[in-house]
C-alpha cells in the first residue's frame, strides 16, 4: 500500500467568489500547519476551474478536512492525498466537498504518472 505523505485540498471558485476563497484559505492556513499556494485566476493542471491549493501534513488531516467541510462557505473543495501515485491521487482516492466536477486527467499520461 502506497505511504501518504501529504494532502492537496484544492478550492475552487471563480471571479465572484474570489473573495471568499481567498478568505476561507488564508483562515485556514492562519489556524493550521497549512501551505496556502496561490488563487489562480485560470484553470491550472487537471483542475476545471480557478483554485487555491492547500498543502498539509497526512497528521493535520484530521484536523483540516472537518473545518473546510464546516468553513468552505458553499465553495466546492476538492482533497486527494499525495502518494506519488498522482493518477490515481486524483482520480480513485480524492475526497468532494460540494459540486463533484471532471479533471482533465490527461495531464497525467502526458507527465507518464
Amino acid at each position: 500500500m502506497p505511504q501518504i505523505t501529504g494532502y492537496h485540498a484544492h478550492v475552487y471558485f471563480d471571479a465572484e467568489t474570489q473573495d471568499t476563497a481567498r478568505r476561507v484559505c488564508e483562515e485556514a492556513a492562519r489556524l493550521f500547519p497549512v501551505q496556502m499556494g496561490h488563487m489562480h485566476s485560470r484553470n491550472v493542471g487537471p483542475h476545471p476551474r480557478w483554485s487555491c491549493q492547500l498543502s498539509f501534513a497526512a497528521d493535520a488531516f484530521d484536523k483540516v478536512i472537518p473545518w473546510l467541510m464546516l468553513n468552505r462557505q458553499g465553495l466546492t473543495v476538492f482533497t486527494h492525498p499525495e502518494t506519488g501515485e498522482h493518477l490515481s491521487d486524483h482520480r480513485d482516492r480524492a475526497i468532494w466537498m460540494g459540486e463533484m466536477l471532471d479533471l482533465d486527467l490527461s495531464i497525467f499520461d502526458r507527465l507518464g504518472a
